[in-house]
């Protein structure tokens, strides 16, 4: 992403007017042939990041103001806890509880499976998915034990914490949409705050099948790079 910025993006912000913000945001990605990938879309970013500070700081005023004011005084963020078993998973869970937090997404190991993506790689480590260390291997995989397995922990997670922080779970794309559904139906009784990404992003028809069956709340959007192609499951 340097790179494209260094060499494509910034020559070509030199003498233009740093408050036409729209108009620049369009040069660049009507200007880019392959567009929406990760590398062009955070590149823009950047820049319009950027010029939006310009126009806060020549405004004199901090960018929420000049975006409409304050609307709220907080929002609620939410934490990762894992372990490699369940007592491992609830261990983390009671320290995150008492740091304060009141959203906490809980994932855990599988038995019967060497590695599972999404774990932190030690006992009190945050969990970081770039950072090196060893992968789950594809023949490793199980959905029937993943689908089994994981109703286990919300229910440990709920019948020694309650129901006073919201649960959220990551599936990381892995299953089908009729598996997906089951497993949400599976799960309502734990009042999940949401499941994130049950199913490959890019066909989003998937989701308005998941949502046919189960009141769970669906999660998705980290890997998309732009608005456009977005569709409603409504």
């Amino acid at each position: 992403m340097a790179s494209y910025l260094q060499d494509h993006l910034c020559p070509q912000l030199i003498g233009r007017d740093a408050h036409r913000i729209e108009d620049i945001w369009q040069f660049f990605y009507k200007g880019a042939y392959w567009r929406r990938g990760p590398v062009t879309m955070s590149a823009i970013s950047a820049v319009d990041m950027a010029l939006w500070d310009i126009k806060a700081k020549a405004a004199n005023m901090p960018l929420y103001q000049l975006l409409g004011g304050a609307s709220r005084e907080g929002v609620m963020v939410y934490c990762h806890t894992t372990g490699h078993s369940i007592d491992e998973a609830l261990d983390d869970y009671a320290r995150h509880q008492e740091l304060g937090f009141k959203a906490i997404r809980v994932q855990c190991g599988i038995p019967g499976m060497k590695t599972t993506y999404g774990m932190s790689k030690g006992k009190g480590l945050a969990y970081e998915p770039a950072t090196k260390g060893q992968w789950p291997e594809e023949q490793l995989w199980s959905t029937e034990k993943y689908l089994d397995f994981m109703p286990k922990l919300f229910d440990a997670v709920r019948n020694k914490f309650g129901f006073d922080e919201h649960l959220l779970h990551d599936m990381h794309h892995r299953l089908t949409p009729i598996e997906a559904a089951r497993f949400g139906k599976s799960i309502e009784d734990y009042r999940m705050f949401w499941m994130e990404d049950p199913t490959p992003a890019e066909n989003q028809e998937c989701f308005r099948l998941i949502r046919q069956h189960t009141v769970t709340p669906i999660a998705v959007g980290e890997v998309f790079n732009s608005i456009l192609g977005l569709q409603t499951t409504d």
